[in-house]
């Protein structure tokens, strides 16, 4: 496509600023449009797989984001610390790069330009014609483009406009503790990932060289009584066994109330469709799924890539947001189905197993620019 797209970006989370940077790097007009007062972080650390580097080195920050992260050679275990891989794979299908988020977001945010970020913008509501999209902000004012990329995450105003009885549900019984600490005598390797009892799984992994993040998750969480550290620590206890994960309970036990992130999971229902004539659904608000995979951030960066490529070359925008569609939909109903496979494996060598089977499948699959 030869013409310049001016293109209104909801959401300027981890997905929406990859979008505007990789669409202004082809010579787009990006708008982000935020509500929150400053650019969020939603969560502690993120895993980027390759697939997602691969993005940020077409709009060149690849090099940049790898240096603030740090690669994890990730390993299973039981709740006593036998330690536990699927010999049907290699490494490969073991490694990420483990990234803070709000060191992430500052970059992206810097790629885009600050200048194309509009801060406290509530979007309520979108106007489509044949000519144009009016997107709607709260404050009265309108925002006209030619595109709206919603990228506005799991309860996204633009999907319940586009699609509307698609709320996001609860992922029953399905909570997540985590938090960044100071790095302190731990493990420098971590602990990436220990399946223990009642369907609980955790760890830790150094993000930086100062600093370590905890996480804790629970399928079938039942009643959540006390604090949230004290919840944290209740579940932790399900992965500590035999003196192993001593030091996660402790890393748990010092983190500060304010600083642990408690959250019920929240999926988004398959959808029909991710388009209309002038509306594309990108991450989290298209296919938000249970963290458990670890591959939400790098999927909504894959919709960027081939979203992008498709604006770059199909001749006309309805021609460019149905290929992207096709592409994208059947590719993550196989997500969808991997995911079930791995929360439904039974006890840790079997997860190890089908998160291999998984992560090999990615990045044999994942499209390339």
């Amino acid at each position: 496509m030869t013409r310049v797209i001016r293109a209104a970006i909801a959401g300027g989370g981890l997905v929406g600023l990859t979008a505007a940077a990789s669409l202004r790097r082809s010579g787009h007009q990006v708008t982000v449009l935020e509500q929150a007062p400053e650019i969020r972080v939603a969560g502690a650390g993120i895993g980027l797989w390759p697939n997602a580097l691969r993005e940020f080195d077409r709009f060149g920050i690849g090099a940049e984001v790898r240096a603030m992260g740090r690669e994890v050679d990730a390993w299973f275990f039981d709740p006593t610390g036998r330690a536990l891989r699927s010999a049907d794979y290699d490494d490969l299908a073991y490694r990420y790069l483990l990234v803070p988020r709000a060191e992430l977001n500052a970059a992206l945010a810097d790629a885009v330009g600050r200048d194309r970020i509009t801060l406290g913008a509530r979007l309520i509501g979108y106007t489509e014609t044949d000519d144009e999209i009016v997107v709607h902000l709260g404050n009265g004012d309108d925002v006209r483009a030619d595109l709206l990329v919603g990228a506005d995450g799991v309860h996204s105003r633009v999907r319940a406009q586009l699609l509307p009885g698609t709320e996001a549900r609860p992922h029953a019984g399905n909570i997540a503790w985590r938090a960044i600490v100071p790095a302190g005598d731990e493990r420098p390797e971590g602990t990436v990932l220990t399946i223990g009892r009642k369907r609980t799984r955790g760890g830790y992994s150094r993000i930086t060289a100062h600093e370590t993040m905890w996480f804790v998750n629970q399928f079938e969480a039942g009643t959540r009584t006390g604090s949230k550290r004290d919840r944290a620590l209740e579940r932790a206890r399900n992965l500590a066994e035999s003196g192993w994960h001593e030091e996660l309970l402790r890393m748990i036990a010092a983190t500060p109330e304010a600083d642990i992130l408690e959250n019920q999971i929240m999926v988004v229902p398959a959808l029909p469709r991710w388009t209309s004539h002038r509306v594309a659904l990108i991450g989290d608000a298209a296919h938000g799924i249970s963290p458990h995979i670890a591959a939400g951030g790098t999927l909504g960066i894959e919709d960027v890539g081939v979203l992008r490529d498709a604006l770059d070359t199909a001749p006309t925008l309805r021609a460019a947001l149905g290929a992207y569609e096709q592409l994208r939909i059947p590719r993550f109903e196989r997500v969808r189905e991997w995911a079930d496979e791995v929360e439904n494996a039974d006890g840790p060598a079997e997860s190890a197993q089908r998160y291999a089977a998984f992560s090999h499948w990615m990045h044999t699959t994942a499209p390339r620019p």
